[in-house]
């Protein structure tokens, strides 16, 4: 039983190939609609997606499984990734991974069994001076303790 875009999506669509006509520069926005509208990009609409954009399914696969921020399937409420970069590293990141996979009760990867927190470690989170970082829900917390962290996660629902 294969996957269709939506007609919701596809309005979003033909709004975002008004606004982005060439070439493949509509491809990461239609990325991003198609993973608000799903909280992920299921693997089974990028022939779907592709063919609605006039761009081979490949390039969509590549692209949507390239970059950290689109997710392949479902994903935490609260997406955590964590620095694993060596500037991270050298500050402590490695424990601070740790600790949170340990309160979580989760390994990098995996999210735990009620929904609410996905866990993920990425090579780079671009913030190498503020050391270690991590990204929560679009929000950076630079310059990480294990008290930072438990404060931060205390606060969320």
């Amino acid at each position: 039983d294969a996957m269709e875009l939506s007609e919701q999506l596809k309005q979003t669509l033909d709004a975002l190939k008004r606004q982005f006509p060439h070439g493949l520069s509509v491809l990461m926005p239609a990325l991003h609609a198609v993973q608000a509208e799903h909280g992920h990009i299921p693997p089974e609409l990028e022939e779907p997606l592709g063919a609605y954009l006039g761009i081979p399914a490949e390039i969509v696969h590549e692209v949507s499984t390239f970059y950290f921020m689109f997710n392949n399937r479902p994903v935490g409420r609260h997406h955590i990734y964590i620095c694993g970069n060596l500037s991270c590293w050298l500050r402590g990141a490695e424990t601070l991974r740790d600790h949170l996979a340990a309160r979580l009760g989760i390994q990098p990867g995996e999210t735990t069994p009620d929904g609410r927190f996905t866990l993920s470690v990425v090579e780079c989170l671009g913030m190498c001076d503020h050391a270690p970082v991590m990204l929560l829900d679009g929000e950076f917390h630079p310059d990480l303790t294990v008290e930072r962290i438990d404060h931060i996660l205390g606060g969320l629902t």
